[in-house]
């Protein structure tokens, strides 16, 4: 994206917002920072493009624990729900490039890799599915998905999409994948059948941009943003014959007006309502998933570029790329909440720490990660990556 990737280079100063944070400890200790159990362990792991590194920090203790090489240009992490496993695409040596992409395995437990994957061109993104068995890789120069058995470690297929495809998303249930052709301006829809390579089941058109999608936790609809016009796609998704209801084939059920330049699509865990990223219109839009109704357009900072919602539904966190802040928006309200929370350079990608406690918010032009305490809102401290960090996952797990 032309602002994103234009802007020049900025730096927080990181000595000062860590003597405030480490000042700040003893008075929140015990309610932001509880007494975790002894074989209790979790990590935020950030991908550094410009480094071909990921930085781990260690969420306990709030801290970079250590830095570890991966392959070229790093992009997307996603994390296994069932095993102690990250998994980092490479994207490779950058746009037109022949070479494939990769997919680095990195084992939690010891927070090292232990494998690498070969994938298709210039992959970006990863999805998992809910069984932990399988990932999805969209290869935007390959116009294809790569599907990789996590037990074996190895690509067994690979399905062919529209043109430059950006992301593959599974549903929940792990029956339909929808894939967003960014270059194509369509979204592809297959069928994910067990082990087997996922069949074409529609393809829809008229999505100029086509980047973020999210499906609804029922796996009944997905919501596509085109990011290069002003509208979201809501789908309808396929399903057999139950005792809810006839069978149905996918459809398109309505294109939404929202802001320009949608990038990001923010569910609430209930799956009720998402949130839009308007990044050229500084907003964000309200929809209802159930009615495809938009709500409301609210202004936020300048181009806001990723929404994220806490677990009680109640709080959306958006990460405004040119305002170096994080602002807060009251879902109950439907106001936003002030003041903003002033973090690093270019904020982006954000995780919730698995107690909800913190939010990490990567800040992609000043090579950091703003540490902020949620239970009154605001910036505990910042931490060093390597360059151009691009994506967070956080893993929680128990050492045996």
């Amino acid at each position: 994206m032309t602002a994103r990737t234009a802007a020049l280079a900025g730096r927080i100063s990181f000595t000062l917002a860590l003597g405030t944070g480490l000042l700040a400890l003893s008075s929140c200790r015990n309610h932001d920072f509880p007494e975790y159990p002894a074989n209790y362990r979790e990590f935020a792991y950030v991908t550094n493009g410009g480094s071909n590194t990921v930085s781990v920090f260690d969420v306990v203790n709030v801290r970079l624990d250590r830095v570890i090489p991966v392959g070229q240009n790093p992009t997307g992490v996603s994390v296994n729900p069932k095993r102690n496993e990250v998994y980092v695409v490479n994207s490779g040596s950058g746009q037109g490039s022949s070479a494939n992409g990769s997919v680095s395995v990195i084992d939690t437990a010891k927070n090292a890799v232990v494998a690498s994957i070969p994938v298709g061109r210039q992959p970006y993104f990863i999805d998992v599915d809910a069984a932990g068995d399988l990932a999805y890789v969209a290869n935007a120069g390959s116009n294809s998905v790569s599907v990789i058995d996590l037990t074996s470690r190895r690509e067994i297929g690979a399905a062919g999409t529209g043109e430059g495809p950006g992301l593959a998303r599974i549903s929940p249930d792990g029956r339909s994948l929808v894939v967003t052709n960014r270059v194509g301006n369509s979204v592809s829809i297959l069928s994910a059948k067990g082990h087997g390579v996922p069949v074409m089941r529609k393809v829809l058109e008229g999505c100029p941009g086509a980047t973020d999608a999210v499906i609804l936790p029922d796996s009944t609809k997905a919501f596509v943003a085109c990011s290069a016009g002003h509208q979201i796609m809501a789908i309808a998704l396929a399903k057999a014959e139950d005792a809810n209801g006839p069978a149905r084939t996918d459809a398109l059920e309505a294109m939404l007006d929202v802001g320009h330049s949608p990038v990001h699509l923010a569910l609430k865990p209930d799956g009720g309502e998402l949130f839009v990223s308007n990044f050229d219109s500084d907003s964000i839009s309200e929809v209802v998933t159930s009615r495809d109704e938009v709500g409301g357009a609210y202004l936020m900072g300048s181009h806001p570029v990723r929404g994220l919602v806490t677990a009680d539904n109640l709080l959306l966190y958006e990460s405004n790329f040119s305002s170096q802040e994080i602002s807060l928006y009251s879902i109950e309200d439907g106001k936003r909440v002030a003041p903003s929370i002033h973090v690093g350079d270019g904020p982006d990608a954000m995780a919730f720490s698995s107690g909800g406690r913190l939010l990490f918010a990567v800040d992609a032009r000043s090579s950091d990660v703003a540490v902020i305490r949620t239970s009154t809102p605001s910036l505990f401290t910042l931490l060093p990556t390597g360059r151009q960090p691009n994506a967070i996952a956080i893993k929680a797990f128990h050492v045996q």
